[in-house]
C-alpha cells in the first residue's frame, strides 16, 4: 500500500513538473483605461511617488504598510520602498524612464513573499478628449513561478489589481482641480 501511495506521489509530481515546464518563461500583465483628462494631468500623478497613496490598489490591502521615498520624489531616480503584510509583500520600485506625458518606466524588485524583478511601464496616449493609460508589467517566470501558476492565475490576480489601480487613478485625476 505504501509503495502504491509513493508511486502515485511520484507520478503526480512528475505531471506537475512536465506541465510547469511548458509554461512561458515570461509573465506579462497589461491593462488599460481611458481617463477624462489630458495626458499631462495623468502623467503628473503617476510620475510622483508622493501621489501614489491616493490611487495605489495595494494601500487598502495593508493600511499599516510602511513606505518610504528615496531620491527625488518624482521622475528618473525616484525610489519607492514598501514593507507590508503577505498580500503586499516587500520591495522597491525605481523610476528609470520618464518621458513627459508619454511614458514612465520602472524597475520593480520584490523581496517578499518571493524574490523577483519585473519591468513596469505606464503609457499615456491622447484618445478623444481624454487619455488612454496602459499599465504593463513583464518579468521572468522562474520554474517555481511556473509551478505556482498551475494552481493560481497570477496574470488575473495582478490584472485585477491593475484594473483597480487604474479605476482609482481615474477618480483621482478626474476629481483634481483643472488648471
Amino acid at each position: 500500500m505504501i509503495k502504491k501511495i509513493l508511486l502515485l506521489l511520484v507520478i503526480v509530481i512528475a505531471v506537475i513538473c512536465v506541465l510547469a515546464s511548458r509554461k512561458p518563461d515570461e509573465m506579462t500583465v497589461t491593462r488599460s483605461a481611458t481617463i477624462a483628462a489630458p495626458p499631462e494631468a495623468v502623467f503628473k500623478v503617476v510620475n510622483d511617488f508622493r501621489q501614489w497613496d491616493a490611487w495605489s490598489p495595494w494601500n487598502k490591502e495593508d493600511p499599516d504598510m510602511k513606505k518610504t521615498i528615496e531620491g527625488p520624489p518624482e521622475g528618473v531616480g525616484a525610489i519607492y520602498k514598501w514593507s507590508g503584510n503577505m498580500k503586499v509583500g516587500e520591495g522597491t520600485n525605481t523610476l528609470v524612464e520618464s518621458k513627459p506625458n508619454e511614458k514612465i518606466a520602472m524597475k520593480l524588485a520584490m523581496t517578499k513573499p518571493m524574490e523577483g524583478t519585473s519591468d513596469v511601464q505606464f503609457t499615456f496616449v491622447p484618445e478623444g478628449t481624454g487619455t488612454k493609460v496602459t499599465w504593463a508589467m513583464q518579468g521572468k517566470q522562474p520554474f517555481i513561478g511556473k509551478v505556482m501558476s498551475l494552481f493560481m492565475d497570477c496574470e488575473k490576480m495582478c490584472g485585477d489589481s491593475f484594473n483597480e489601480g487604474l479605476a482609482n487613478l481615474k477618480k483621482v485625476v478626474e476629481a483634481a482641480p483643472k488648471s
